[in-house]
């Protein structure tokens, strides 16, 4: 007979489960046997303990887990028989008006999949990146790595600017007193790093050393320590070493100290030229997505079950945690993190992951083999042993799972972007990298 399944509300179903007892008492039985035949009880040889005596101590666990069982297959089959996609974990409570010497009898309520309308591809309207890569990208990309490895000469008379490392003493007091961190000795920075506030770095412009200046700086309302955050301070700085930084040059050194070990400059740039393009590729690839995501997320209206939406909180809220951790935050696994703060991005997550999967479907975009292991190749390129990179990747499960997952979403972003209404949007190299 077909299961009655109640519709609670939206996506909440319900039905009935009932188990006969005797089915419950002939499995405790035939398992407490198969303990008996091993189990060790004082003042009996093994396997000699009555029955009775173990149905005391094991019974309990044995009927539980017996119980438990057996509700799971009967919700099994009623979903099954019922064709019905269950989301998340059914809540299943005991039905007292039912439950007789007889059988027992359980309600269990649950959600199911909504019905996910695939939207008319035709009418969404996305932008798709464009860039390319110049001599002057590769260029500027190069000195920034001469400028990460700048050796830096002190400068007599020399008024700091941009660039410079500076090194300094300062005091900061609030209301006239001395705070918490607001103060050290021989500090040194980069000016034009970004490292102090603006106001800080802006007040050192122009000295030299030797030079002291007293300023005013206020603390942003969302400034990482609440002690100071929002408040305004003094401070008093005295100049101790202004030092110019001072660049490698382009030449077969820097070369090998850059990986090159025959010090060819000319394999280094063709080497940076390859990173930058692959780098670029991926950063073109994402902003597209973005875009195509954003449209199906605003095409789309379909109901979300709560169940899923609650277990992608749960997985924000761990990977936060975690990051606070690495971070060296205490208590970082007890801190309270508030649920609303991941509500909306969980929400958009679980709504484009049914939304994929149903175009996957429907319009039949698997992930090929061949596509899963161009992907892993193309990822392996970032490591110095790509080999090794692919061979785990395409061995290990789980892995292997991820870049099928990627192949998928891109499956999907070619698919709609050949049916949508596409601009084409040019962007610069310092945009697209966040370097401007």
């Amino acid at each position: 007979m077909q299961p009655v399944v109640e519709t609670v509300s939206g996506l909440e179903r319900r039905v009935d489960l009932i188990v006969p007892t005797a089915d419950i008492e002939k499995e405790v039985q035939a398992q407490l046997k198969q303990v008996a035949r091993t189990a060790k009880v004082q003042g009996f040889r093994p396997g000699k303990a009555p029955l009775s005596l173990l149905e005391r101590s094991h019974g309990p666990n044995i009927r539980y887990d017996v119980l438990n069982n057996e509700l799971g297959k009967r919700f099994d089959d009623v979903v099954k028989e019922a064709e019905l996609r269950v989301a998340g974990t059914p809540d299943i409570e005991a039905n007292s008006d039912d439950t007789s010497e007889e059988q027992l009898a359980f309600k269990a309520t649950f959600e199911v999949y909504p019905e996910v309308d695939v939207p008319d591809f035709s009418a969404l309207e996305v932008t798709r990146t464009n860039i390319e890569v110049s001599d002057e990208d590769v260029q500027r990309t190069v000195d920034i790595l001469r400028k990460q490895r700048a050796d830096y000469e002190p400068r007599e008379g020399r008024e700091a600017q941009e660039g410079d490392r500076v090194t300094l003493d300062f005091t900061g007091r609030i209301d006239g007193e001395p705070f918490e961190g607001g103060s050290a000795e021989d500090f040194p920075f980069v000016l034009g790093e970004g490292r102090m506030l603006p106001e800080f770095e802006e007040a050192v412009q122009g000295m030299k050393a030797g030079e002291t200046k007293t300023f005013p700086l206020e603390f942003p309302e969302d400034y990482g320590s609440e002690t100071v955050a929002g408040k305004k301070a003094e401070f008093e700085l005295t100049i101790k070493e202004v030092a110019e930084a001072v660049l490698p040059e382009l030449n077969e050194e820097f070369a090998r100290s850059l990986g090159e070990e025959d010090g060819s400059v000319e394999k280094l740039l063709a080497d940076v030229k390859e990173n930058i393009a692959r780098e670029i590729k991926a950063r073109k690839q994402a902003r597209t997505k973005a875009s195509v995501m954003d449209a199906l997320v605003a095409a789309t209206t379909f109901e979300l079950p709560k169940a899923l939406v609650h277990a992608e909180i749960h997985a924000r809220i761990d990977n936060a945690r975690q990051e606070l951790a690495e971070r060296g935050v205490p208590n970082a696994d007890t801190m309270e993190i508030p649920h609303e703060a991941f509500q909306e991005e969980a929400e958009r997550r679980v709504r484009l992951g049914l939304l994929i999967a149903e175009i996957v479907k429907t319009q039949e975009l698997q992930a090929s083999a061949d596509q899963i292991k161009a992907r892993v190749e193309e990822f392996a390129q970032n490591y110095e042993e790509p080999e090794q990179v692919v061979g785990y990747y395409m061995s290990e499960p789980q892995r292997r799972a991820e870049i099928e997952a990627i192949v998928l979403e891109d499956n999907v972003v070619e698919h709609v972007l050949a049916s949508a209404k596409v601009t084409d949007e040019d962007v610069s190299f310092d945009e697209l990298m966040g370097t401007n």
